[in-house]
């Protein structure tokens, strides 16, 4: 039975990746902050662990949880918009930039060590979710620039991620899942949550159409970095 790990599933996408992984007869590993949303993920069967990004101590806890574990596949979904309004005109407070980049970004590098190994016996894949927000040659506004700047940055992890752990049989992919209706992406978004989930799992299948080291939409098409 293959096993996947969701980084951040307490709701919208992490939680759809939980709900369809297991309804396919996967093993699942999820994270979670609170107490509703542990319960929330054991309901759904799968196996939880207590993580917040910002916490150290919470991070090597997930290594040592997962020692001798052989996973499939692990998602780095745990993120943060922040301040929407940020933009070249508008920067972000200390605070502000805080609270995207070591969530998004810092969570993500401090990650990385303790989930390769994991992946490498099975020949596995670490996917960052990421967006198309946080593509530097298809940028055409500065709205969102904090998130923007963010997902930049994590797109470049990924990439640093794909030169170091290729070599041990692990595919490493960024990906972007569209505007999806979540909490994050709000009611008038493009893409159901499901859909999304759907097809970001049918890239995460095919080692062969969607190679390490890419930048991948929803729907499997390529995303310039």
């Amino acid at each position: 039975m293959p096993t996947a790990l969701i980084l951040g599933a307490s709701r919208g996408i992490g939680l759809e990746f939980v709900r369809q992984y297991r309804e396919a007869g996967w093993t699942v590993f999820a994270t979670f902050r609170g107490e509703d949303d542990r319960v929330r993920l054991r309901d759904l069967g799968a196996h939880t662990l207590k993580l917040d990004v910002q916490r150290v101590e919470d991070i090597a806890g997930i290594g040592w949880q997962l020692d001798g574990e052989r996973l499939d596949v692990a998602v780095v979904n745990a993120g943060v918009y922040g301040l929407r309004t940020s933009s070249v005109q508008s920067p972000p407070t200390d605070e502000q930039f805080d609270l995207v980049m070591r969530t998004n970004v810092l969570g993500a590098m401090r990650l990385m060590p303790l989930l390769a190994p994991l992946l490498a016996p099975a020949q596995g894949t670490l996917a960052f979710v990421s967006s198309k927000m946080g593509s530097i040659a298809e940028a055409q506004a500065s709205y969102g620039m904090l998130y923007r700047v963010s997902k930049a940055a994590v797109n470049m992890v990924a990439k640093m991620a794909h030169s170091d752990y290729s070599p041990m049989g692990v595919r490493v992919l960024s990906l972007h899942p569209g505007w999806v209706r979540t909490d994050m992406g709000g009611p008038n978004a493009e893409v159901a949550v499901g859909d999304s989930v759907a097809g970001l799992r049918t890239v995460l299948a095919d080692r062969a159409a969607f190679p390490s080291g890419g930048f991948f939409d929803w729907r499997g098409q390529p995303i310039a970095w």
